[in-house]
């Protein structure tokens, strides 16, 4: 009898995370991982020894979805500053009242791990039934160390206790804690200096993300931050370019960051920046969508100089409370002008190079992950094309169904 853990996918319409293949293609699992992949006309039977078989019946197979940005992490609700923006309030008279992200910092800092948990898991549970398999999760609403740890401690227990991969990102520098309001510099000391350091050696962060913007933190303020993150091992990401242009996705660039997310107002100097390093920009069209942004991030630029282009759901309390990584494949397409097969790759092949994790996921290739997505389609572009349809026929982390 075959082991459980070697299959055999054949009959598949196959999205490798880059390409479409030209034909039926038959995939081999051994032990979680991409054993090898043929084209049907050339599989033998010899092929096919040791193999628990299965039809894919034409079906799409692609590979499982990587959601590279969210912030499932948070307590509260802003359902209410939602319906106060759309009866008139502005953002700034709603944070005067003691609203936008510090009270989601309250709700979170007054939260249990275990409420944290409770809320976040039918958030990811979401996610993946959807089809994603690798999560990125941020911390960044608590703003201080201990809860700031607090939200990364949870995280890592959403991947231990569900079938997904999750990677870590702490975002201390996310937004000034009411403590620290008129010491910018003082709040950057104690993220450097305590919170980064903190998060090392308990092993609960992959990496550290910073928001360069106006309303948040300077470019030289977030290159402290990347200095302290490279100092303890651990990779960079950036929000950048959202709501001005800073130069900080250049200077997120310069350190050797992951990716930079948000990007809308990027200009040339800054894309041609992440071309030479290699730097992922990351497309949030739920918090474009939500915000009702105008600016549409530089497609064009980025195709021209080459720069791989990500896609990610930014899932969060106050600017995109939207759990569906295919939705977001719609918007990209729809909003950003994106082809479905550059949306598919930023969420698939792009989404792992935006974690740092292209050896690792997001391609059906030997000596990848096993992890897959079996859709009730032959074509890619319906993925994108069609909302609301269950598509998801079978989910599959690590050569396992899930």
């Amino acid at each position: 009898m075959p082991q459980s853990a070697h299959r055999l996918w054949v009959n598949a319409t196959l999205f490798d995370g880059l390409d479409a293949a030209a034909e039926p293609m038959a995939v081999a699992v051994k032990d979680g991982r991409i054993a090898w992949l043929k084209p049907m006309s050339a599989l033998s039977g010899a092929d096919r020894a040791g193999f628990e078989l299965i039809d894919a019946e034409g079906r799409l197979l692609t590979p499982g979805l990587v959601d590279c940005h969210t912030h499932l992490v948070y307590g509260g609700n802003r359902a209410g500053e939602f319906e106060a923006r759309l009866e008139g309030k502005s953002y700034e008279e709603i944070a005067r009242a003691g609203g936008g992200i510090l009270s989601t910092v309250r709700a979170t800092r007054a939260a249990s791990e275990e409420e944290l948990f409770a809320a976040a898991r039918p958030r990811l549970e979401a996610l993946m039934a959807d089809g994603v398999t690798t999560v990125e999760i941020k911390s960044g609403y608590g703003l201080d160390v201990d809860n700031e740890l607090k939200m990364l401690r949870v995280a890592r227990r959403l991947g231990r206790e569900l079938k997904v991969r999750v990677v870590t990102t702490l975002l201390g520098a996310h937004a000034l804690p009411p403590e620290y309001k008129d010491d910018a510099d003082g709040y950057i000391e104690l993220v450097c200096r305590r919170m980064i350091p903190a998060a090392a050696a308990e092993g609960l962060a992959d990496a550290v993300d910073v928001f360069c913007e106006h309303i948040a933190f300077s470019v030289a303020q977030c290159e402290r931050v990347y200095a302290a993150a490279k100092a303890h091992g651990l990779a960079i990401k950036g929000h950048t370019e959202q709501l001005s242009n800073l130069g900080g996705s250049a200077a997120a660039a310069r350190a050797g960051a992951l990716s930079v997310d948000h990007v809308e107002y990027l200009d040339e100097a800054g894309v041609k920046a992440l071309a030479e390093a290699g730097t992922v920009a990351t497309l949030l069209p739920g918090a474009f969508y939500m915000l009702r942004e105008t600016t549409v991030p530089p497609i064009a630029l980025l195709r021209r100089h080459g720069v791989p282009m990500a896609l990610a759901t930014d899932a969060n309390p106050g600017t995109s409370p939207i759990f569906s990584l295919r939705l977001m494949l719609n918007m990209a397409c729809t909003l950003f002008r994106l082809t479905p097969v550059e949306a598919l790759r930023g969420v698939t092949a792009q989404g792992a190079r935006a974690l740092g994790l292209p050896h690792e996921c997001g391609r059906i290739a030997p000596g990848m992950a096993a992890d897959l997505c079996l859709w009730e389609t032959d074509n890619y572009a319906e993925l994108a094309y069609s909302l609301g349809l269950p598509r998801l026929v079978q989910r599959i982390v690590a050569g396992e169904p899930a």
